[in-house]
């Protein structure tokens, strides 16, 4: 009989080891199974100033998982025949408007980011003006083909509910399934009275650059929030109760808050969701997995300073639900990963998994990068060093500079954080030619090796020479940008690393994306002295700064 006391030793430590490594001020988990909440665990502070510990009534933002909670709302409504999952969203908002030449967008490609529209940019907090705003926007492929995940189209789902039922959307949240389900702690809004309860939220110290470990964190900026796209707040243990319903296929402990028909339209798979960095498809609110013959749902979200992430087995009826207070790379995800194979161990009576090894510096084929790169001036400028010198060293990765020694820690497939001042507002990423790495990029700086056999000079067009800089807004969630360039073309790198190619489409336009169905935008104006002030992404307006 497999020891269920060990088994929740090893998930602690297991916990413990990876909030150290990512720096995770605080933490709570739930466990289930498809009738009983087995057990909620806290770790670390809710308030690290005040070394406030986390509780089991600690509530947390738990962003895009609220998603779900719209799709169940707007599911009871279609049981009920109030409206028709198939019909333009017009019908059910006759004011919402996106430029279009494809067939009008229904609730359906809204609840499935199916739509083609953009993600949304958070520009104003208010969720009627940036669903108003979408009219200024193109839906850049036929509804239901292109899985672009948005934001704003989940905002509109909730004015849907609100204009159908004439209620708040907290009202018709609270009505429809926290009460039903006992949810008694979850707020369906975050308030300022929300805010009493809830951990303090914790961002990186700086908010331009990848977060290091070692890097201290600071409280996040605090906003109120009420939108169908993520603004319930919520403690493990209701949660949990939360993904006992699904796993029970809508029904709740007390009365059933979907029919089956219901549940298996949340659960289908509408579509591959590649961008989520996973083999999953999306429903309606839930991603849908496929792994060694059983049927996973789960969702990850973020908000300011929380992030969560929830997973349940659906045919094994056991659920995981992963709540925090700060940034953790996907820890929340790896963590309900492994609390569930320990379940399903312990449910068969098998062998516990092994302890996952943990070390942030461990580079496979580390050799593969080792060698000198030396830099190439690109038109912008050179900001980095002349050369950089790379030795392996077993399975680390270190950089030999200014007469130091800097080891590197993996940040996906050929990406490494260097933590050097000179070297710590961008990722080190690393390019390949028939499988051989030959390049490395910085930031707007360049460097190649021995092994590069390609052009090393490139043309631009003169009036690009005004863009690239760095760009800043009073959006708490995308705060600030780079646009370098690179290689004879324009990139905007986020803070926290990803890069993404700027393909011109003429008038100072740009699409972000290589895929020519993206429909998020990059708009240059205003230029003075040869700079351009302004940059609009995707609706959102950023202004030069003088900062690097």
């Amino acid at each position: 009989m497999t020891d269920f006391e060990e088994m929740f030793n090893r998930l602690d430590q297991f916990i413990e080891q990876q909030m150290e490594v990512a720096n995770v001020p605080g933490m709570a988990v739930a466990v289930t199974d498809r009738e009983n909440l087995l057990r909620v665990s806290t770790y670390g502070f809710a308030d690290v100033s005040a070394q406030i510990p986390v509780t089991p009534e600690t509530l947390f933002e738990i962003g895009s998982i609220s998603k779900s909670f719209t799709s169940v709302a707007l599911l009871q409504l279609w049981e009920e025949g109030r409206l028709d999952l198939h019909e333009p969203v017009t019908r059910y908002l006759p004011w919402f408007d996106v430029q279009s030449e494809h067939e009008p967008i229904t609730l359906h490609h809204l609840l499935s980011h199916t739509a083609g529209i953009i993600t949304g940019m958070e520009f104003t907090g208010e969720v009627r003006y940036e669903v108003w705003a979408l009219r200024e926007t193109e839906a850049t492929a036929p509804p239901g083909t292109y899985y672009h995940y948005s934001n704003v189209g989940y905002k509109a789902l909730g004015v849907v509910l609100e204009d159908l039922l004439s209620q708040h959307y907290g009202d018709i949240i609270q009505e429809r399934i926290l009460d039903p389900l006992g949810m008694t702690v979850t707020e369906p809004i975050i308030t300022h009275e929300t805010r009493k309860r809830l951990a303090v939220g914790y961002e990186g110290f700086y908010g331009d650059r990848p977060l290091h470990r070692g890097r201290p964190l600071a409280p996040a900026t605090w906003l109120e929030y009420a939108g169908g796209d993520g603004s319930v707040a919520s403690t493990p243990a209701d949660m949990a109760a939360y993904l006992r319903m699904f796993m029970n296929r809508g029904q709740g402990r007390h009365r059933r808050i979907l029919s089956e028909d219901s549940f298996d339209l949340m659960a289908q798979q509408v579509i591959e969701a590649k961008e989520e960095g996973r083999d999953s498809f999306y429903g309606y609110g839930l991603e849908v997995l496929e792994s060694d013959g059983h049927t996973y749902i789960a969702h990850g979200g973020g908000m300011v300073g929380y992030y969560s992430y929830v997973l349940a087995d659906i045919d094994d009826g056991l659920g995981v639900a992963v709540l925090m207070n700060g940034p953790g790379g996907r820890c929340d995800e790896e963590i309900a990963t492994f609390a569930l194979k320990l379940l399903r161990a312990a449910l068969h009576t098998q062998e516990l998994p092994p302890m996952p090894t943990l070390d942030p510096s461990r580079v496979e084929n580390a050799a593969q990068y080792a060698g000198t790169y030396r830099a190439h001036t690109e038109r912008s400028g050179r900001a980095g060093p002349r050369a950089l010198s790379l030795v392996a060293e077993g399975e680390r990765l270190v950089l030999h500079h200014v007469g130091e020694r800097f080891g590197l820690e993996p940040r996906g497939p050929d990406r490494f954080y260097v933590d050097h001042p000179d070297l710590t507002l961008f990722p080190l990423r690393f390019g390949r030619e028939k499988g051989e790495v030959v390049e490395a990029h910085h930031g707007p700086d360049w460097y190649t090796n021995e092994r590069y056999a390609d052009q090393t000079t490139f043309d631009y067009p003169q009036e690009w020479d005004a863009y690239p800089g760095h760009y800043v807004s009073h959006n708490p969630w995308l705060s600030n940008f780079r646009v370098v360039p690179l290689k004879g073309a324009l990139a905007l790198i986020d803070p926290s690393g990803d890069e993404e190619p700027l393909v011109p489409l003429g008038s100072g336009v740009f699409r972000v994306g290589e895929d020519d169905r993206s429909p998020e935008r990059l708009r240059f104006d205003t230029i003075i002295d040869g700079r351009a002030l302004r940059a609009s992404l995707s609706c959102g307006d950023y202004y030069r700064t003088s900062t690097p």
